[in-house]
C-alpha cells in the first residue's frame, strides 16, 4: 500500500526545468544576435546621433550646441540640415553592429554554458561575469574601431568614408584605436549589468522556465536591462567618448580623462548625455532583446540551428 501511495506521489510530481536562453547549436544565438543588432541599431541611430554630439562639447572650454538635448536636437537637425542628417555616422555603426551583436550573445551563452553549476543554474554573480566577457570581446574585436570612426564622423561633419581617410591620413592605424581602454570598461560593464539584469528578470517572470517568455515580456525586459546598466555605468560612456573625439590629445590616458573631466567640469558631466542615452538605448535594449528571443525561437525550425 505504501509503495502504491509513493508511487503515486511520483507520478505527480512535475520536475522543474531548468532556464536557459542557450542551444544545442552554438551558432544559433550568434545568428539570432547579428540579426538582431542589426535591427535595433538602425532603429534607434538618431537617439545616439545626438547623445554623441552632446558628449563631445566640453563645458569647461565654453563650448555650446544650439541645443540642449534629445527633442530639442532631434529637431535642430531635420530643420537645419534634413532628416537623413541624422543618420550620419551610421555606416560604420551599422557595420559593426551586425558582428557585435552576434559576438556579444554568440559568446554571452557560451561562457554561461561554462559557469552553470551542477544543477544548470547561473547566479547574477555569474550572469555579470559572462556578460562582463563578452562585453570585453566585442569592445576589443568590433567596437573600439568603430566607435572611434563614428565619433570622429559626427564631429567633424564627414560622412563614413571621408572621416576613414582623414583618420587616417593625420592619425594613422592607431587613431582608428582610440580609447580602446575606456571602451573595454564601457562595454563590459555595460554588458555585465545588462545581462545580469535581463537573466534575473526572465528566472522570475518565467518561473525558472516553466512559463514562455512572450515577445512583450522581453520587450519590457530589454528595457528595464538598459535602464539599469546606462545608469549605471554613463561615466565610463562619457569617457569612452571623449577619448575617442578628436581633442583626445588633451588627455594622457583614459585615468587622466576621468581626473580632468572630474576636475573641470563637476561629477555632474560625467552623466551628461545620459537623457538621449535613455532615449536611446532603452527602447534599443527592449528592440533587441525581444528581436534575440523571438529569432532564436523562429531559427530553430531549421535543422541547420538545430
Amino acid at each position: 500500500r505504501v509503495q502504491k501511495q509513493l508511487g503515486s506521489i511520483q507520478t505527480t510530481y512535475k520536475p522543474r526545468r531548468i532556464m536557459s536562453t542557450t542551444t544545442k547549436n552554438p551558432w544559433t544565438p550568434m545568428a539570432a544576435g547579428c540579426i538582431a543588432g542589426g535591427i535595433e541599431a538602425t532603429a534607434v541611430w538618431p537617439m545616439e546621433f545626438i547623445k554623441t554630439q552632446l558628449q563631445l562639447q566640453s563645458k569647461a572650454k565654453g563650448s555650446s550646441l544650439p541645443y540642449n538635448g534629445m527633442i530639442s536636437g532631434l529637431s535642430y537637425y531635420i530643420r537645419t540640415t534634413g532628416f537623413f542628417s541624422l543618420y550620419r555616422g551610421l555606416a560604420p555603426t551599422l557595420i559593426g553592429s551586425i558582428p557585435k551583436a552576434g559576438i556579444r550573445f554568440g559568446l554571452n551563452a557560451q561562457i554561461k554554458d561554462r559557469l552553470r553549476d551542477s544543477d544548470g543554474k547561473l547566479t547574477p554573480g555569474k550572469n555579470f561575469v559572462a556578460g562582463l566577457g563578452a562585453g570585453v570581446a566585442e569592445a576589443l574585436i568590433i567596437v573600439a574601431p568603430v566607435e572611434t570612426v563614428k565619433t570622429k564622423c559626427i564631429e567633424l561633419n564627414m560622412p563614413f568614408v571621408a572621416g576613414f581617410r582623414h583618420i587616417l591620413a593625420t592619425e594613422g592605424m592607431g587613431g582608428v584605436y582610440q580609447g580602446a581602454a575606456a571602451t573595454a570598461m564601457k562595454q563590459g560593464s555595460n554588458q555585465g549589468l545588462r545581462f545580469m539584469w535581463f537573466n534575473e528578470y526572465k528566472r522570475i517572470v518565467t518561473d525558472d522556465g516553466e512559463k514562455k517568455l512572450t515577445p512583450l515580456m522581453g520587450l519590457f525586459g530589454g528595457m528595464s536591462a538598459g535602464c539599469f546598466s546606462t545608469i549605471g555605468n554613463n561615466p565610463f560612456d562619457v569617457v569612452k567618448t571623449r577619448m575617442q573625439g578628436t581633442k583626445s590629445s588633451q588627455y594622457a590616458g583614459t585615468l587622466d580623462c576621468f581626473k580632468q573631466v572630474f576636475a573641470n567640469e563637476g561629477i555632474g558631466a560625467f552623466y551628461a548625455g545620459v537623457v538621449p542615452r535613455l532615449g536611446r538605448v532603452v527602447p534599443g535594449q527592449g528592440i533587441i532583446f525581444m528581436s534575440f528571443e523571438t529569432i532564436v525561437q523562429n531559427l530553430e525550425k531549421f535543422p541547420i540551428f538545430q
